[in-house]
Order: structure tokens, then C-alpha cells, then sequence
């Protein structure tokens, strides 16, 4: 804890971390309020779901491109250009009388527009703290972030549902406004200069490191995704059991990441994370009732934080910092495919074979995971005693002729 300590006392860090958690704070609140706006409205999950589905693709499309726009642009405009057209959509989503199409488009433009955060913030912090305390910093981000799955399902159902629908959906749009004009003040954010990438979109993913991250990402998310369908399945999606299930899950990976996040970070550190993980997915398989599932899913979330904090530090050191934020993107848009993939495929295998088949889904997924970080251990960098700072951009400096 004396490392966490530390680092919340160095200039900056506390306020950076904070404000992008607050800003970051509709992304465990938005998917859940629509759908109870949504359905609330046409009475139907089928097409809350469509509306969700819109939602998620504009996401999935918009994050490596707007990251990649913070180079072009700079971090600042790109924010609030995208945060003022975002909580517009927001705000029609809450008030209109729209009809599913238009509830559809709007949601997709909801998720084209939705702010850069996350990869903005992981730019910045190789710029604000020294190369030994980035790895342990990435472990808290990633360990504070847990913050988001516990408290915002929680706060926007008791809102949405004892207040209003509407309540709920502007309870996002305040958070995503006053997050977003905290973190967009931040001095850091205008010290801070992404160099404009001179390789083209997408290439970024040719770099084993960040492809590898970005499989690893979607095969993690979706076993996420299938757990947290195995676990309603099991109790019911009214049930209070369901809640505490994934907040111990949750608070799991906080403990975790804030036990083991500091740990160096060798070739073999996402395979050994991503192993107590599947341990985990593997033991909630044979669970029967509330205490194993929450034995399970305790063990399985220890090694999520920390899985996560290697996922970045290996993006950060090995990537050109003009290339950070676009890679960040790719990750993010790998870890929304992979939420989808992980609920459809344990939606199947539920209504096959009961809650088991999500746990299996789950299990699967987190082996293939295993497999993979395994054989390409090789594109994990060893920073045991290296910086993980991203690789500087460097030109050629013209000489006059003596």
C-alpha cells in the first residue's frame, strides 16, 4: 500500500485519476438505464436490446478513431467536442418521444460520440509519473475502475427505478458532464502533446503486443460477460443474491490489484494472471448456491485487476507514444466485442443447459486466453527493471552545413 500511497502524493495523479474515474462513471450506468428506460417505453426487451446493440456498435467504431483524433486534433478539443455531442444524444435519449429507429440512431450516435477517456488518460500518465511507478499506477486505474461495476449498476437501478427512467439516464449524462469537465481541466491534459501518428489507421495492430492484448482482451471480457450471465441465470434477474455475487467478484479484482498490482512485469505475467483467472471460471462451473459461486468468482476475481495492469503497461512499452491512443482504443473496442461475444454465446448455452452454460462459456474463453498468452508470451516485453514508459517519437534534426 506504501507504493499507492506514494503515488496519489505525486502532482497530479490523484486528480487525473479521480476525474477520469467520475467521467468514466456512464460506462457502468448507461447500458443498464437504457435498458430500463427503453423498456419502459415499448415494454419490450427485445428492443431495449436493439437500442443497446446500436449503442455498443457506435462504441466499438468510435474508439480507436477518436483516439486516434487526440493526435491530430490534440486531447482537449477532441473531448469536448465529442463529451458536448454525446450528452446531446444523452439528453434526447431521456426526453424525446422517439420511435425505435429513432431511438436506435440516436443511441448509435450516443456511442460514436462517446469521449475518449480511458485511452486519454493512459497517454497521459507515462508523462506525469517516472517509469517505476507506472506499472503500480496501471494496477490502481485498473483496480479503481472496479468502482465503476459496483456503484453504477446499483446507483442507476435505485434511480431509475425509484425515481424514474429518465432520472437515471440524466444521472449518467451529470456524471459524464461534470467527470468530464474536471478531467478536461486537468493542467496535465494541456501540458501533454500527442505527436500526430504518421502510419496509417489501423497499423498499430500489426504490432504483436497490441494485437496480442487485444485477443486477450476480447476472450477476457467475454468471460466477464458470461459469468455475470451465469450468475443472473442462477438467481434471477430480481434477485438481491445476483448483485452481491458480482460485487464480490468485483471487489475481488480490487483487492487483487491493489495486492498484487505492483508485481513486476515479465513475459510470463498475463499467462500466470490470466491462469488464476480461469481457476476461478473452472471452480464456478461445479458451484450450486450462493457461497461457491461467491468461493469461485472470489478466486477468479483476485487476478483481474492485475491481468489488466499487465495488459497496459505491455501496450504502453511497446508503442511509439504518437500510436498510445489509438492502440488504447483498439484495446477498448476489443474488450466491447468481447462483452457481446461473451453474452450471446452464454445466452445459447444457458437456455441449452441452464446457468452451467454460462460458467462453461466462461471457462472456455478464459483457456483459449491461457493458450494464447502462452504461446505469444514473447510479445509481453520483460520491464522487471525497464521502463514502461511508450517508445519516444523521434525525427531527423536537419544540420547546417559548416
Amino acid at each position: 500500500m506504501k507504493t499507492y500511497a506514494e503515488l496519489l502524493r505525486h502532482p497530479g495523479v490523484a486528480r487525473l485519476l479521480f476525474a477520469q474515474l467520475v467521467a468514466r462513471f456512464p460506462g457502468g450506468m448507461l447500458s443498464l438505464g437504457l435498458l430500463i428506460h427503453v423498456e419502459g417505453i415499448f415494454h419490450s426487451y427485445g428492443i431495449a436490446g436493439l437500442v443497446l446493440a446500436s449503442l455498443s456498435v457506435g462504441q466499438a467504431v468510435s474508439g480507436p478513431l477518436t483516439s486516434r483524433w487526440m493526435g491530430a486534433w490534440a486531447m482537449r478539443p477532441v473531448l469536448i467536442l465529442t463529451g458536448a455531442v454525446c450528452a446531446a444524444a444523452l439528453a434526447v435519449l431521456a426526453f424525446a418521444p422517439l420511435s425505435v429507429p429513432g431511438f436506435m440512431a440516436v443511441a448509435l450516435v450516443c456511442g460514436l460520440s462517446y469521449p475518449p477517456i480511458q485511452p486519454a488518460v493512459r497517454t497521459v500518465y507515462p508523462k506525469v509519473v517516472n517509469s517505476r511507478q507506472l506499472t503500480p499506477l496501471f494496477s490502481l486505474d485498473a483496480s479503481a475502475q472496479e468502482i465503476i461495476w459496483v456503484a453504477g449498476p446499483v446507483l442507476v437501478t435505485f434511480v431509475a427505478t425509484q425515481v424514474s427512467s429518465t432520472a437515471g439516464i440524466l444521472l449518467s449524462l451529470l456524471f459524464l458532464v461534470g467527470g468530464g469537465i474536471w478531467f478536461v481541466s486537468s493542467p496535465e491534459l494541456g501540458r501533454v502533446r500527442i505527436p500526430q501518428s504518421k502510419r496509417r489507421f489501423g497499423v498499430v495492430l500489426a504490432r504483436p503486443s497490441v494485437l496480442l492484448i487485444t485477443i486477450v482482451g476480447i476472450l477476457l471480457v467475454g468471460s466477464f460477460a458470461a459469468i455475470e450471465a451465469g450468475v443472473v441465470s442462477m438467481f434471477g434477474d430480481g434477485s438481491p443474491e445476483s448483485g452481491f455475487v458480482l460485487a464480490i467478484f468485483a471487489l475481488a479484482s480490487l483487492a487483487g490489484g491493489l495486492a498484487f498490482g505492483h508485481l513486476p512485469v515479465g513475459p510470463w505475467a498475463l499467462a500466470r494472471r490470466m491462469s488464476v483467472i480461469l481457476v476461478g471460471s473452472v471452480l464456478a462451473v461445479f458451484a450450486f448456491e450462493f457461497w461457491t459461486i461467491s468461493g469461485a468468482l472470489l478466486i477468479a476475481g483476485l487476478c483481474v485487476a492485475p491481468a489488466l495492469a499487465v495488459m497496459f503497461a505491455a501496450v504502453s512499452a511497446t508503442v511509439r507514444f504518437s500510436d498510445t491512443a489509438e492502440a488504447y482504443g483498439w484495446v477498448g473496442t476489443g474488450q466491447l466485442l468481447g462483452a457481446a461475444l461473451g453474452s450471446a454465446v452464454a445466452g445459447f448455452l444457458i437456455d441449452a443447459a441452464g446457468s452451467t452454460g454460462g460458467f462453461v462459456t466462461a471457462a472456455i474463453l478464459a483457456a483459449v486466453a491461457v493458450l494464447i498468452a502462452t504461446v505469444f508470451r514473447r510479445a509481453i516485453p520483460d520491464l522487471r527493471g525497464r521502463d514502461a514508459g511508450p517508445i519516444p517519437d523521434t525525427e531527423p534534426v536537419p544540420v547546417q552545413p559548416s
